[in-house]
């Protein structure tokens, strides 16, 4: 396998399309409310695509660097890249890696401050808190705190900061977009964390799973994909979203069929197939969203 194609790999490809997708969705928000930019949004989706990176690198190091891939048993959606457990990376070489990868991202973040304004500084400084210490100590904390982190950091955050970016300015109405991100990524990764409980246990880390037991903890995450729907209905319901939101509806088969497959901790099986429809969940809401606001004004 050549250098590239490791690093290539090492990235986590399949991601990162959700980045490309809560770029769309922040600018069919401020085409809605009024405004567009080609050359902002062009950066924002090189910087987030560049940040994703980071986070999913930085991921692999830590997971690997505390032992828990070690043992996770590996899946599509479980035990990182595995290019650590083969020998194809090394630590230092990961490691190295996400860090360059954040490091490009800062001129662009730079050039957007310069452009629009010190206020969006903050929104970058918790972004890079987020990408930087989530695996390696947020997800340590308990209390939900990194699931809520990485749906704030990969959703509700990119959402919203882009929508701020290519608009010039922050509106209220871009947060009722930022919600529904924020429940559908921090539910990406809360499903994802049900096969790793033990690993998770040994590594030190204290995820929902963990502090709640299964049952409980797959009747939250049943409950937080609903409320993302719940959600956008009341939106429009109040006039906060437009009327072809309802679009994202053709996406609840995904979340009915990730509930019910995910309902037996018999890992493996139906419940991989769960993770997957979770991850066309995710996708197929993004998308839907995106393509209700641009409808909106077309």
């Amino acid at each position: 396998m050549t250098p590239i194609k490791i690093y290539f790999l090492e990235t986590r490809p399949q991601y990162l399309l959700l980045s490309v997708l809560l770029v769309i969705l922040g600018g069919s928000l401020a085409g809605f409310y009024g405004s567009f930019a080609w050359g902002r949004f062009a950066l924002c989706l090189v910087g987030l695509v560049l940040l994703h990176i980071s986070t999913n690198v930085l991921n692999d190091y830590f997971d690997y660097t505390s032992g828990i891939d070690l043992e996770t048993k590996r899946t599509p959606f479980n035990g990182g890249s595995g290019l650590l457990n083969q020998g194809l990376l090394a630590p230092q070489q990961t490691l190295l890696f996400g860090v360059t990868t954040f490091a490009l991202a800062v001129p662009i973040g730079g050039y957007l401050v310069a452009e629009i304004g010190w206020s969006l500084l903050p929104l970058f400084l918790l972004g890079t808190v987020f990408v930087i210490f989530n695996s390696s100590h947020i997800t340590r904390l308990g209390y939900g705190l990194g699931e809520f982190s990485a749906g704030l950091g990969l959703g509700a955050l990119p959402v919203f900061g882009t929508a701020w970016i290519i608009h010039g300015k922050p509106e209220a109405y871009f947060l009722f977009a930022a919600v529904p991100s924020c429940l559908w990524v921090l539910n990406l990764l809360f499903l994802n964390e049900f096969p790793d409980e033990q690993p998770d246990r040994r590594g030190g880390r204290k995820t929902l799973v963990i502090e709640l037991g299964f049952r409980k903890a797959h009747w939250l995450y049943a409950a937080l994909s609903i409320s993302a729907y719940l959600w956008i209905a009341g939106c429009i319901l109040l006039g906060a979203m437009p009327l072809h939101s309802l679009l994202v509806f053709l996406s609840l088969p995904f979340a009915v069929r990730a509930i019910i497959l995910s309902q037996k901790p018999d890992f493996g099986g139906d419940f991989t197939k769960a993770q997957a429809t979770n991850v066309g969940l995710v996708l197929s809401g993004h998308f839907l969203l995106a393509m209700g606001y641009y409808l909106a004004v077309s």
